[in-house]
């Protein structure tokens, strides 16, 4: 279980606004990260905290298949997304990378900027008084979010760490 103020965004967030195109170049995600979120929210990235969350609406991730959107997510610090739905290449990708992702149908609509979340990732959300059941992950997906991604889970499977 863990709390998190949530950081609220629309639907559609697609993987050039996660991180335009032109902030590729960069060598490390370090360097991408203060262009996240740029052409929907200049100051966004600035703003997240270590464990902050992001409520979404549906379809986000949509667009292109690119690493570097969920990558660059994760070292700001987001402890999860929250969406109605997700672009399944997008889900994967974050589940990859060590990015908690949770579908949640209600939350959005109900929600506001700056709200505080209790989390129990597998169980529900609580917030404002009100609990939001959510699914668990299957276990292959929860062992690749525990290890911190897919490479550190198939060292840890594979006896290398």
């Amino acid at each position: 279980m863990f709390t998190a103020k949530i950081w609220k965004l629309g639907d559609d967030i697609d993987t050039d606004i996660i991180l335009p195109t032109e902030y590729l170049a960069f060598e490390t995600v370090q360097e991408m990260k203060p262009y996240a979120f740029s052409p929907l929210r200049p100051d966004l990235a600035s703003k997240i905290q270590p464990g902050d969350m992001i409520v979404a609406g549906n379809n986000f991730g949509c667009g292109s298949s690119r690493e570097q959107a969920p990558e660059v997510v994760k070292a700001l610090g987001v402890s999860c997304i929250v969406a109605k739905s997700y672009a399944r290449i997008f889900f994967r990708n974050a589940i990859n990378n060590g990015l908690l992702l949770i579908e949640q149908p209600d939350l959005f609509d109900e929600v506001n900027e700056g709200d505080i979340a209790e989390v129990t990732p597998g169980k529900e959300i609580k917030v404002n008084g009100k609990s939001y059941d959510i699914a668990s992950l299957p276990q292959n997906l929860t062992d690749i979010l525990d290890a911190g991604g897919l490479v550190k889970a198939m060292r840890k499977r594979n006896g290398l760490d």
